[in-house]
């Protein structure tokens, strides 16, 4: 059993970055990111100052914007307004989920399409859609497909299995291993919470992709002897033996199904590396 770190890829992503940041450096542009946050969740909190610190280390121009709780939604939308007119900015994050009372599809939509590294965005969903490379790709599928490669699992005529259907990870999960090329051209099936005797369908896969976002939801008899599984969840469980008193656990039982797998991402560890890392490639891009 091989195990997949994210830590090490991402490293590697980043170096990739280093040089393409130079490179721009040379001809005077400087990539920006803006990351706003509204509120004051902790988690999100958490994965704002994470993503602020990581720009900061490449040396990317980092706007953190951070706006109460009673921030409205036209007060919201011109902020994102202000952050596409500025030249200095060139990828934009509204962090999710934001207050009950903001239409997040809205905020999502008024993002300037060349700036929306999350890749979130009608324009940029179609282009991934059509396999158009100038469009962004959510950023954990994009880091997610990234791990398969430099693990040298092949994903041509493989069978993948994506336990979950959201817009942020299953969705275009689906769209990147049916795109034609590298880390693609595999036969995608996806399944859910609805999905009727799920187990009989993941035995099949040659790689499965759980991101349902429930602890330990994909166990030993959900995987075939020799399957890859990309475990994208991050839960947070009750731990007394923790200082903190909980631990992260991804959607695997990790102890039971990593010994019938040729290789597995950990938890933490995997993933969850790669989506800072592929932002910071997204913002890249956009100044590029």
């Amino acid at each position: 059993m091989t195990l997949i770190s994210g830590t090490a890829v991402a490293e590697k992503v980043l170096e990739e970055c280093r040089r393409d940041i130079a490179a721009l450096a040379a001809l005077g542009r400087k990539p920006g990111l803006a990351v706003v946050l509204i509120g004051d969740d902790p988690a999100s909190r958490a994965y704002v100052r994470s993503k602020d610190k990581k720009c900061r280390d490449l040396g990317l121009h980092s706007v953190k914007l951070e706006l109460p709780a009673t921030t409205t939604q036209d007060e919201l939308l011109a902020h994102v307004r202000a952050l596409n007119n500025d030249p200095a900015i060139h990828g934009i994050l509204v962090q999710s989920p934001p207050p009950k009372h903001i239409d997040e599809a809205a905020i999502v939509r008024a993002i300037d399409p060349a700036k929306d590294v999350d890749g979130f965005h009608p324009v940029n969903v179609a282009k991934l859609a059509l396999e158009d490379p100038t469009g962004f790709v959510p950023c954990t599928p994009l880091g997610c497909q990234r791990l398969l490669i430099d693990a040298g699992i092949e994903t041509n005529g493989a069978h993948a299995v994506i336990v979950g259907r959201s817009m942020i990870v299953g969705k275009p999960m689906a769209l990147l291993l049916m795109a034609k090329g590298k880390g693609g051209d595999a036969t995608v099936t996806v399944t859910h919470s609805r999905t009727r005797d799920l187990a009989s369908i993941t035995r099949t896969a040659d790689i499965i992709i759980a991101a349902i976002g429930r602890p330990h939801f994909i166990r030993a008899e959900h995987v075939k002897d020799g399957a890859v599984v990309i475990d994208v969840g991050i839960n947070r469980i009750d731990d007394l033996t923790s200082e903190k008193g909980y631990k992260l656990v991804g959607d695997v039982a990790f102890d039971e199904v990593a010994p019938k797998c040729r290789a597995i991402t950990p938890v933490p560890g995997g993933v969850g590396p790669m989506t800072i890392a592929m932002l910071m490639a997204n913002t890249i891009k956009a100044c590029r």
